[in-house]
């Protein structure tokens, strides 16, 4: 018996629409499906960038939204790249888009080329060159 299966996030933005092209501009996602909600929101849309997709929402009820403990809020998205230059650029591009900087580009001690920053509503984006569930060459 083979088991399959896929993992998708959603996110809820109070601003929807500015989110999907704050997303577009500073990562490079696609939107691949914009569904209005009827009062100038989102009632669902679909992003992607490669083999990741997410869904988002407009928060209408003010979800919370954790605290900085320390460094970070110790949870938000991992994107896996194939080279340190993609985890460069595509930090220059968010932070010239006013991504917030979590980290750095750096190596980790576990041979992880990883950079970490903020979006305007402060969820968490990793992007690094370690595929997390593949076996690692340490």
């Amino acid at each position: 018996m083979t088991n399959t299966a896929t993992l998708y996030a959603y996110f809820g933005y109070r601003d929807a629409v500015g989110a999907l092209r704050w997303l577009e501009k500073a990562f490079g996602f696609e939107t691949t499906m914009e569904v209005p909600d009827g009062k100038g929101g989102v009632m669902h849309a679909e992003m992607r960038y490669g083999g990741v997709a997410f869904t988002l929402f407009t928060d209408e009820e003010g979800y919370d939204r954790p605290a900085r403990k320390g460094e970070t809020v110790g949870h938000g998205m991992y994107v896996g790249f194939d080279t340190q230059d993609q985890v460069d650029a595509i930090f220059t591009k968010a932070t010239a888009a006013g991504a917030d900087v979590v980290w750095k580009p750096e190596l980790t001690q576990w041979g992880n080329y990883r950079c970490r920053v903020a979006d305007p509503e402060g969820y968490e984006w990793t992007f690094g060159t370690h595929r997390p569930g593949l076996p690692a060459a340490w």
